[in-house]
């Protein structure tokens, strides 16, 4: 009798610990759902030019953050087309993305760290380069800090990306972005390509 007393003791605390579990994680969801930072681009207000930036603060850390959005040029008018995305937070960028919203081809090589990545070529006003970005799930390139820099001050900018049908070319028009913007937001200066 007692073994069984045990085992059901131990399966309802078993029970409540999954539970708790589960609620925890709806609740990150949920807060995750809320982060400005992942709503849809169009809410952002402008930060100049063709640039939108969306800010929030972070309610635990109290952490100032910032989504500024590009979208490309030669693409239909739709929430779709490709975009250009940098994150700040506390005047440091974390992150920049390029969405090309479209299917990736396949990663070219191994990055240092085994990280696969795709070489691009980029236009920055007049002068082009080849880089190599990391592929992230098929779903987008996270961009190197230097090409960020000479993006924010130019006023033509060209990604060639591979796709399953081959290459094909995102267009953008980045001029007229408020710098000092920029530069308290993610702590970047424009860089001359």
């Amino acid at each position: 009798m007692q073994a069984g007393i045990s085992f059901l003791t131990k399966w309802k605390s078993l029970a409540a610990r999954a539970m708790a579990i589960g609620l925890v994680l709806l609740c990150a969801g949920v807060v995750k759902a809320q982060d400005p930072q992942d709503e849809n681009p169009a809410n952002g207000v402008t930060a100049g030019g063709k640039w939108t930036v969306a800010r929030s603060e972070d309610r635990m850390t109290s952490a100032k953050r910032a989504r500024f959005d590009l979208p490309a040029e030669n693409a239909p008018d739709s929430v779709d087309r490709a975009r250009i995305i940098l994150y700040c937070s506390d005047g440091k960028m974390n992150l920049a993305n390029f969405r090309p919203n479209i299917r990736l081809g396949r990663p070219d090589w191994p990055g240092f760290w085994g990280q696969p990545q795709m070489r691009v070529t980029v236009r920055v006003n007049d002068s082009h380069d080849t880089r190599n970005w990391n592929w992230v799930n098929g779903h987008f390139l996270a961009m190197d800090k230097g090409t960020v820099r000479g993006l924010i001050g130019a006023r033509l900018f060209r990604v060639e990306f591979s796709t399953p049908e081959g290459p094909k070319i995102a267009e953008f028009s980045p001029a007229g972005l408020d710098l000092n913007l920029v530069k308290s937001a993610c702590g970047l200066t424009p860089k001359k390509p």
